[in-house]
């Protein structure tokens, strides 16, 4: 037999789960505390109450079953002992006589029975023994170390807490930290009233909680960070006031002085989702999604974090004054735990002119950017440049410019019947420019009623997208239109990702895929199109 130390189950921080108990014990710390915590730092503090409530547990366990086995000790008949070297298993001695062996010093033998009903000889009143070693805790158990537990499991176990945290109706949440509600100051009506006109005076805001509770009398003999913390959670639950702090700040916005296309999405950017099969097109699809930076993209990844970007605008982003949240574009701008609208600012990397700008999670786009985009001389397909900033809550914008000339570009027009043609004709242009993207609206107003038009006047997705491939066609002496041109040319007059499109280009009749993304109608007439 070896000497038994004491540690935790392998897998036992793979498959704990987070139970009342834990709930209960986070109360309390919560209270004893009086300070909100996040769900990172409360699954360290759980960490390390389980991992107190497990050595206590584990030092509990050798006494248990009666007193520990040394071979050292001497018994009598009827005494209890547990054994450590037999997994802590417990027994009765039943009987005690003279052992003998002239290698050994005088000893006893013990006729133990254990729970089982098995019975074993041990030795007592040895004094020269391996098992004689006092038994401890695996000092070198990593289940044991805070740091390791938390560095390998605290990300499962922060996301599971949020969970259980987010079904209780005793704690609540402000900026992602926790506390009891009923520790809460109280906060009332005439309170909020106060901080209504606070920001009203600062033109809506942004405003941290602390400006506006220098302004607002609350009790001040409590915990600082629990008053801000209440005052965070009244208005919170008062609709007239937005949350606009990026992850880890809090700042508060009043919720009516907010730009109208914060508050609601802008027309140009409307899509209701078309059902398609991706898993045929999935390679063509990712290849189209790299060049595009759609905010519906189904096929990009974040990839590795870059220090700057360049994009080229899609015509209802230029038109709304937005750029797209797309997965490798979000990365540049701040986000939060909870707020669906997130406040910052943009800087002209060439100027230094400040914009205030919105981040719409919900929806999937940044506003702010429409009279800068027209300050630039900006059209579709322009490229620019988005760069990350040193300071927190700004992001820079560069238009990629260039010495004004005039060159053939793919122009659209609107006919008097309401239809659209494209002819290349020469325009003005100071921006660099995708080609494939690259398409130049005289008539903005023109376009925008073809916007307003209902469901059916403005016909389908496949009606659209067969239009513009017969009219694109026009003008390569090939005949030939590439997915990346068809994908800019729709969405002029209907937000639709690429994803659709690419769908349908390669499942009707009346498209010809001639590989690398570039198709050509077929010989059918649009009469016969189904």
């Amino acid at each position: 037999m070896a000497i038994a130390s004491l540690a935790l189950p392998k897998n036992y921080w793979e498959t704990v789960t987070i139970d009342d108990s834990d709930l209960e014990y986070l109360y309390n710390y919560l209270l004893e505390l009086e300070t909100p915590q996040t769900p990172q730092e409360l699954v360290r503090a759980l960490i390390d109450e389980r991992i107190r409530a497990e050595k206590a547990r584990m030092e509990n366990q050798q006494t248990v079953g009666g007193d520990i086995y040394y071979p050292k000790d001497r018994h009598t008949a009827g005494q209890k002992l547990t054994f450590p070297a037999m997994d802590w298993a417990s027994g009765k001695v039943i009987s005690v006589r003279e052992g003998n062996n002239p290698e050994f010093e005088p000893f006893e033998v013990m006729t133990v029975e254990l729970e089982d009903g098995e019975q074993h000889l041990f030795a007592a009143g040895l004094q020269e023994h391996i098992l004689n070693e006092p038994i401890s805790i695996q000092i070198d158990d990593p289940g044991l170390n805070a740091n390791f537990v938390y560095k390998t499991y605290g990300k499962r176990l922060a996301s599971e807490l949020t969970e259980v945290l987010e079904s209780s109706d005793d704690l609540v949440p402000i900026a992602g930290r926790w506390f009891p509600r009923s520790l809460l100051v109280d906060v009332n009506i005439g309170h909020l009233n106060l901080a209504e006109a606070v920001l009203e005076m600062a033109e809506g805001g942004p405003l941290t909680t602390k400006s506006i509770l220098d302004q607002v009398e609350l009790p001040t003999d409590v915990n600082s960070k629990l008053t801000e913390f209440s005052f965070n959670l009244a208005l919170q639950e008062d609709g007239r006031f937005d949350e606009v702090g990026p992850a880890g700040e809090v700042l508060w916005f009043l919720r009516r002085l907010e730009p109208d296309e914060v508050q609601n999405q802008p027309i140009y950017l409307r899509y209701n989702p078309i059902e398609f099969d991706v898993e045929p097109i999935r390679d063509s699809l990712s290849l189209l999604e790299k060049q595009v930076f759609d905010e519906y993209s189904l096929t990009e990844t974040n990839g590795d974090e870059e220090d700057e970007i360049s994009i080229n605008l899609l015509y209802p982003h230029l038109r709304a004054g937005t750029l797209p949240l797309s997965k490798k574009i979000s990365s540049f701008f701040p986000s939060a735990y909870e707020s669906p609208r997130v406040q910052f600012n943009f800087v002209d990397g060439n100027t230094g002119q400040r914009l205030s700008g919105w981040v719409v999670r919900s929806e999937k786009y940044v506003y702010g950017l429409r009279e800068w985009f027209a300050s630039q001389d900006l059209i579709p397909g322009s490229i620019m440049r988005i760069l990350r900033s040193d300071k927190p809550g700004e992001v820079i914008i560069k238009a990629e410019k260039k010495r004004p000339s005039r060159e053939w570009i793919r122009t659209a027009l609107v006919g008097a019947d309401g239809g659209l043609v494209f002819a290349m004709l020469k325009q003005q242009v100071s921006t660099l420019y995708d080609e494939r993207m690259a398409i130049a609206v005289p008539d903005v107003e023109a376009l925008d009623r073809l916007w307003a038009l209902s469901g059916k006047m403005r016909g389908t997705l496949e009606q659209t997208t067969r239009t513009m491939m017969t009219e694109l066609s026009k003008l390569n002496p090939q005949g030939h239109v590439h997915a990346q041109e068809l994908y800019a040319a729709v969405n002029l007059v209907r937000r639709c990702p690429p994803g659709p499109i690419l769908s349908m280009l390669v499942d009707r009749p009346w498209a010809n895929y001639l590989g690398d993304l570039y198709f050509r109608p077929s010989s059918l007439t649009m009469e016969d199109a189904p």
